[in-house]
């Protein structure tokens, strides 16, 4: 796996007009977007809440072998200048507090500035670069480069040092952006979920790997009595693992759902 390639796949060169600054938090915009999202067409048989398991696919056990690694680069980690983990303004409610105490460990970074958010930039290679943090995490980088990416771009590892929640949240609100990306953690402690805003009802990922719909669902987690944390790549699947993807005949953003609905 390359981790910075100047490979770029048919799908990573979509028309860029939905590639706008989500609308502020409050008022008419975000309403407007809740009420298209939560109308948006779906293939017949995807179910909410729901997420994709990879741990048949990935090397489980080299994954919780990492735990006491992770754990104390964690702990050892100079946290001083880490970011605030933000949810944007895709939140469950209005409200809800977009920043609840989580930080993260940017294992990579942006090397070019571009006018829209980071998460419209997920899948472009071309703009991202390892950062030096990663040099602490080493062996959990060489895990990474087994994972079946042919390019990556954002990494990051969310960390919580105990007591806060996540707040549920969506993404961002574009149905025809499907990012590829794998979340995975080394131990269980985590208790992050998908929630079903119509019905209500949530879903913990019980398994140490997850791909899952950030757009038509909200993710988020409980509050945890010391530290959890889990780690996100994205990036650019390879051809031969895409060729085992589902694809829907609308709204990209339910691959991973439909995925997992007919698994």
């Amino acid at each position: 796996m390359a981790s910075v390639s100047k490979l770029l796949d048919t799908r990573a060169l979509r028309p860029l007009k939905d590639r706008v600054l989500v609308p502020a938090a409050e008022g008419v915009g975000r309403a407007v977007l809740e009420r298209k999202l939560q109308s948006a067409p779906l293939d017949p048989g995807i179910r909410y809440p729901s997420y994709k398991s990879f741990d048949d696919m990935i090397d489980v056990e080299r994954l919780k072998s990492l735990d006491e690694y992770v754990t104390s680069k964690i702990a050892e980690h100079n946290k001083e200048h880490d970011p605030v983990f933000g949810t944007g303004p895709m939140t469950l409610k209005a409200t809800s507090p977009k920043q609840t105490g989580s930080r993260n460990i940017l294992l990579s970074k942006k090397i070019v500035r571009t006018g829209y958010l980071d998460y419209y930039d997920l899948d472009n290679p071309d703009n991202w670069a390892i950062s030096e943090e990663a040099d602490e995490f080493s062996l959990l980088m060489d895990f990474i480069a087994t994972l079946p990416f042919k390019s990556t771009t954002r990494m990051v590892i969310f960390y919580d040092l105990g007591g806060h929640v996540v707040t549920p949240h969506r993404d961002h609100p574009s149905t025809e952006r499907c990012h590829e990306f794998l979340w995975f953690r080394t131990n269980l402690s985590k208790p992050f979920y998908m929630l079903n805003a119509k019905t209500g009802e949530k879903l913990y990922v019980d398994t140490y790997s997850a791909w899952f719909d950030t757009v038509n669902q909200f993710h988020g987690a409980d509050a945890y009595g010391g530290l959890s944390f889990s780690i996100r790549v994205d990036g650019t699947f390879t051809d031969e693992f895409r060729k085992r993807i589902p694809e829907p005949t609308c709204n990209r953003a339910s691959t991973p759902s439909l995925w997992a609905s007919i698994s």
